[in-house]
């Protein structure tokens, strides 16, 4: 093996962890050229998931492992949200345990290679923008190892985001916190999510930070989101309820029919299933 590769490897181990993965794009900008990959291939020294995609061994390959790829190392703005953030902090004893979709927030797309791998979950992606505009844009995501780049600490809470430890090495998870989730899972209605399961999640926060709430609340687009958090919210009489301040936050005007045939909630001026009683 000539002097030369021996040092490229080395440098590879270096910038690429074990079991993380890069596309084609990335390995070129760092002089790795289409002759190399596939060298180191056909040696083992890297493995190939799915076109344009590699990855030094180490395992099998995890859906955990693809995200935090895209989050530290490829650049990507996407953040796990939704029902899959909620889940990842706990309260997935609240929601069915069918599904095996992962959703993942951001301004942008994420690359298409994504429906290409090896894994068993699907990736569902959804533009953070109509909710909560560009606010992703100036995020700091927390660096692979700690010091090593920005810490995020503080805009990541800002935007109603935080950093899960995964794995041997405690990678950075970047996801929605519940209060950032919630109303991301919400907007799911009425076509992706069921009211009922909604109802039952919405009762077992508890312990939502009503701060982080407000801010969010002010800052989300959508009116149909705000009017259905309140709605929840009234149901459950949750204690951090009180803290909201909701004349800060936009409600709109007029009324909103998002189930046919249901039931007209006055004070929101929107439409449930009949199913959803008064009380709850």
């Amino acid at each position: 093996m000539s002097e030369q590769i021996t040092g490229k490897l080395k440098q590879l181990e270096r910038l690429l962890p074990e079991g993380l993965l890069v596309d084609s794009a990335w390995l070129t900008a760092r002089d790795y050229y289409a002759s190399l990959r596939t060298k180191y291939v056909a040696s083992g020294w890297l493995e190939q998931p799915a076109r344009r995609v590699y990855r030094r061994p180490r395992g099998q390959l995890s859906w955990q492992q693809v995200i935090i790829s895209l989050q530290t190392l490829l650049g990507h703005r996407l953040v796990v949200g939704g029902r899959s953030a909620l889940e990842l902090q706990g309260y997935a004893h609240y929601v069915s345990q069918g599904s095996s979709k992962v959703y993942l927030h951001g301004p942008t797309k994420p690359p298409n290679w994504l429906a290409a791998l090896p894994l068993k979950e699907e990736f569902v992606y959804r533009n953070s923008t109509p909710l909560f505009g560009s606010d992703l844009d100036d995020v700091d995501f927390p660096p692979l190892v700690p010091g090593a780049g920005k810490e995020g600490d503080r805009p990541l809470q800002e935007a109603g985001l935080r950093s899960l430890a995964w794995g041997q090495w405690d990678w950075p998870l970047t996801v929605s916190a519940p209060e950032r989730a919630i109303l991301e899972l919400l907007d799911e209605l009425p076509d992706h999510e069921s009211f009922h399961q909604v109802d039952v999640l919405m009762e077992g926060l508890s312990d939502l930070a009503p701060r982080r709430l407000q801010k969010l609340l002010v800052r989300c687009r959508s009116v149909k989101v705000k009017r259905l958090f309140f709605f929840f919210a009234d149901r459950h009489r949750h204690a951090w309820l009180k803290h909201i301040e909701r004349a800060a936050i936009d409600l709109g005007s007029g009324k909103r029919m998002l189930v046919k045939e249901g039931r007209y909630d006055p004070v929101y001026q929107i439409t449930v299933p009949k199913e959803l009683d008064e009380a709850p």
